[in-house]
């Protein structure tokens, strides 16, 4: 038990330390960091509901997922990069559907639609944090790492409250999905989802009225939680404790950001329709 708490936190902080890394050093260091995220992500995801059927397929989709992201990026980072040029994209995912037609055992074919919701559901939101870190070419991780901060506090106060309270008392949040999911949890996340937020405004890292930085958590918080049921849906469909194991102690990448990906679209989103981002 003592050794388990060791290795969690020792590639916690680890992974910790990369994410700050990539997020506040260097363009070419973010985009090296979330384009590995997004592969290994893609590669759980599809291990998970396809195994090792179609792997020529699963494999052109992990290209056309790494291929939008990257065309996300340098339209971004460079002017000279128009997003026209985003529209290649779609090349590989035609190659995709052409390959579909060349696959000689058709038993197994309703697994293809395994391959767009991996696209949709994990590339997508990935490639579209290019246009949080970048404003007219210039990059900037703080708002990106802002969102981080209220996911991680979102996660850590639903943990502790689910822990200590969450178990004896009040009901379960979603006990047909995520079992030990409790609504004390989900208060307690949304708790110190708020305080990170008020936190990061008074700090500076969030520039915006404190109203919208109240109202921003409280989205994300929300977001997040159906984000991490909708992965925990997937894995209990398919009897799975974690999705990987590449972080020892803490799983796979996609239990890792399972939170991110529904909470960051609906942060920018929420910023955008207030014309704050």
């Amino acid at each position: 038990m003592q050794k388990n708490t060791i290795i969690r936190t020792v590639s916690g902080i680890a992974f910790l330390g990369l994410m700050l890394a990539g997020l506040l050093i260097d363009k070419w260091l973010y985009a090296v960091l979330m384009g590995f995220i997004l592969v290994c992500m893609l590669i759980e995801f599809y291990r998970m509901t396809m195994g090792d059927n179609f792997r020529i397929s699963q494999s052109l989709s992990i290209a056309a997922g790494l291929t939008f992201f990257v065309l996300m990026f340098l339209a971004s980072a460079y002017e000279a990069v128009t997003m026209k040029y985003v529209a290649l994209t779609f090349l590989p995912m035609v190659v995709v559907m052409v390959n579909s037609l060349y696959t000689p055992d058709k038993t197994g074919f309703s697994k293809f639609s395994h391959l767009y919701t991996g696209l949709v559901y994990i590339a997508v939101p990935i490639a579209l944090s290019n246009l949080i870190v970048f404003r007219g070419g210039s990059f900037c991780g703080l708002l990106m790492l802002s969102f981080f901060i209220i996911i991680w506090s979102s996660d850590v106060g639903a943990y502790c409250f689910g822990m200590a309270l969450g178990q004896k008392f009040g009901k379960k949040l979603f006990p047909s999905i995520s079992p030990k999911k409790s609504w004390i949890g989900f208060w307690g996340g949304m708790l110190c989802a708020i305080l990170g937020a008020v936190i990061l405004k008074l700090t500076g890292m969030l520039d915006y009225p404190m109203v919208h930085c109240i109202a921003l958590a409280i989205v994300m918080d929300v977001a997040g939680v159906y984000g991490d049921l909708f992965e925990s849906q997937w894995k209990r469909q398919y009897e799975l404790k974690d999705s990987g194991s590449i972080i020892p102690g803490h799983g796979g990448m996609l239990d890792r950001f399972d939170s991110a990906l529904f909470a960051i679209p609906a942060g920018a989103l929420y910023l955008v329709v207030f014309g704050l981002l």
